[in-house]
């Protein structure tokens, strides 16, 4: 996979509520598909018709490449996508943290991001799993998500990066939702360089423990 990194997008203006419908959406397409989530796609795409035009486009050309897939081979594309190759991972922390014990840290950071929105996480996924974030900014607009959000923002450009060199339809996904955020400062510019240049990191030399074993959480946020 090509280590070039994209340009960074210009943000389009969204109000809270149509950020808010994008990154439902968003949690939604990034989710691993099912039949269930495909017979949403027509209410979907007229859905995320109506938000701004950088966005709508983003998310329309998705649709677009999957609906063309059945299932299976969708299902396929989405685990060869994300499951087999390192730089596409769903997992937040994963780009700052790795595979080292400092991850166990912010995974607690942020299941206590939930908490602090009222929500409980759950113990099927992890709290940095992508979608459940997505669907807890949607769910919970305001400084605590846009923090957190904010917090991983190198780690969805590394993925958008990776998205598009793999010539995913997922890119587009994740185009959609770098629109809805903030420009990105130079700071997060420089992490960003450097985690394409390197990659996430490894485990610190000479620790040979095991990550704690932190259970698994999937927000699942009531309507």
């Amino acid at each position: 996979m090509s280590r070039r990194s994209l340009p960074f997008l210009e943000p389009v203006r969204v109000t809270t509520g149509e950020r808010s419908l994008a990154h439902l959406a968003a949690a939604m397409l990034l989710d691993y598909p099912t039949e269930h989530v495909r017979a949403h796609h027509p209410l979907l795409r007229s859905t995320v018709a109506g938000l701004p035009r950088g966005v709508a486009e983003a998310f329309l050309a998705h649709l677009d490449a999957v609906d063309a897939l059945d299932l299976a081979e969708q299902q396929a594309h989405y685990v060869t996508t994300f499951d087999l190759r390192r730089r596409c991972a769903l997992y937040l922390t994963y780009y700052s943290s790795g595979d080292t014990r400092r991850r166990g840290m912010a995974l607690v950071t942020c299941r206590e991001a939930y908490r602090a929105c009222g929500f409980e996480p759950h113990d099927d996924e992890l709290p940095d799993y992508l979608p459940a974030v997505l669907e807890l900014s949607a769910r919970a607009p305001g400084p605590v998500t846009d923090a957190l959000l904010g917090t991983h923002r190198e780690g969805l450009e590394v993925l958008r990066s990776a998205l598009h060199a793999a010539a995913s339809p997922y890119a587009h996904v994740l185009d959609a939702v770098c629109r809805t955020l903030p420009a990105v400062d130079d700071a997060t510019a420089q992490r960003f360089a450097d985690l394409v240049a390197s990659g996430p990191p490894g485990e610190t030399v000479g620790l040979s423990a095991p990550l704690l074993p932190f259970p698994t959480v999937r927000q699942e946020v009531p309507a």
